[in-house]
């Protein structure tokens, strides 16, 4: 029903040849770098559609937009994060696949971008791909005689005993890696799930057309996947191994990190600029997330963002084609150039950057992945609770993912 509804309302609200449409949209990037990207890709002196674009606060995002939509004053096109997706799918106008077609978006985007689809149609055209990746600072490698950061995850094991310095209370001095704790560690849901992933779980999919959970599922694995990535991250936080590089004492991985005393910081794509700011005089570089030795799959965590069209737009049609433009070749290569992120279409992808920094996010975009989460800060609470469960001693790993597995399905049934 749905998808016949788009198809007519689509071809109901097509203007006649001159009118110019004025499109709404709601993001929250800065005024000055959505009118660039409206500058680089013609919209700014478009003759069919006048777009105005309103920055809204991050934190109070869904709110508004939920206090705009039940007045009628809500916008055409608004921002829609891969982790918002089924927290938001309610107020979209899913674009159905007669509309724009499941080989057309394959084909356009990367196969991370596909988190966007739903069995009924689209539900927000990709715009910007902000992968996780390993930040690793040059001075405490070239103190140990370490050359390259680490390509796999099994060569943690000895970094933390080259690298990690600790006195003779077990206090940590200086730090390898963090992993092992949660509280602390800058990201650790998205390294948790990016070990999850890679050991063979996406962590949710699509069921019979609604979502469900697949944290628990063997699939198919000698090892539960999600328990061999606990059972691996939490090594780190265990005083009893020689791999012991983390605990809950410490400040955050991200202030360590800048402080000088971290060897290895797993953060986003888009946090470089930040971290070369904050310390100027860190000496550090960036490199691709590693990858386990034993799983034929290299996910890494990312950030997916598209432009959604809300279900109360005036225009739907104008609304769609302004989305279609900034997601085209050129838009989606003003937003990575404005954004300083890598591009999440195939064909940008396939031009090779000359920055050092630039090739590893071109490389970890092709490899980013998300999963359809229902609410980011309950499921960061879940993910919490279980690894804060299995450190304490008051569950075992199996245990805390079977329980983390029934409370992500209870969020997705919601």
């Amino acid at each position: 029903m749905f998808i016949v509804v788009g198809v007519i309302v689509f071809s109901m609200y097509r203007g006649s040849q001159g009118q110019i449409s004025n499109v709404v949209v709601w993001g929250t990037i800065e005024q000055t770098d959505f009118s660039q990207i409206l500058t680089l890709t013609g919209l700014s002196q478009s003759k069919e559609y006048t777009v105005q674009y309103i920055k809204k606060n991050e934190e109070t995002f869904d709110s508004d937009l939920v206090e705009a939509i039940a007045s009628g004053e809500g916008p055409d096109v608004f921002f829609l994060p891969s982790d918002k997706i089924l927290k938001n799918v309610n107020k979209t106008f899913v674009v159905p696949y007669d509309v724009f077609t499941e080989r057309n978006f394959k084909d356009s985007f990367i196969e991370g971008a596909e988190v966007f689809m739903t069995p009924e149609g689209v539900v927000a055209m990709p715009f910007a791909v902000d992968p996780l990746v390993m930040y690793w600072n040059r001075g405490i490698f070239n103190e140990a005689k370490i050359t390259l950061p680490p390509k796999y995850w099994d060569q943690f094991f000895n970094l933390a005993s080259v690298i990690s310095i600790k006195d003779g209370s077990l206090n940590i001095l200086r730090s390898a890696v963090a992993l092992g704790e949660f509280s602390n560690i800058s990201h650790a849901k998205e390294i948790i799930s990016t070990l999850a992933m890679q050991a063979g779980t996406p962590i949710t999919y699509w069921s019979n057309g609604k979502p469900a959970s697949s944290f628990s599922d063997r699939l198919n694995k000698p090892t539960i996947p999600a328990e061999a990535a606990i059972n691996f991250y939490t090594e780190f936080s265990n005083p009893a191994k020689t791999s012991y590089s983390w605990n809950r004492s410490l400040v955050s991985s991200l202030n360590y990190f800048l402080g000088g005393d971290l060897g290895i910081y797993f953060g986003f794509a888009s946090e470089i600029a930040s971290i070369q700011s904050r310390n100027p005089n860190l000496n550090f570089d960036v490199a691709a997330v590693p990858l386990s030795r034993e799983g034929d799959n290299d996910s890494v965590f990312g950030r997916f963002y598209g432009l959604a069209i809300t279900k109360t737009s005036k225009n739907p049609n104008a609304a769609f084609g302004v989305i279609s433009i900034l997601t085209s070749t050129e838009g989606s290569k003003a937003f990575a150039q404005v954004l300083r992120l890598p591009p999440v279409r195939r064909d940008l992808l396939g031009e090779r950057p000359t920055g050092a920094y630039l090739s590893v996010f071109y490389d970890s975009a092709i490899r980013a992945r998300g999963w359809l989460d229902p609410d980011k800060v309950e499921t960061n609470t879940i993910f919490r609770n279980m690894i804060e469960s299995v450190t304490s001693g008051r569950s075992r790993v199996g245990e805390a993912v079977a329980r983390a597995s029934r409370e992500i399905s209870n969020l997705l049934q919601k």
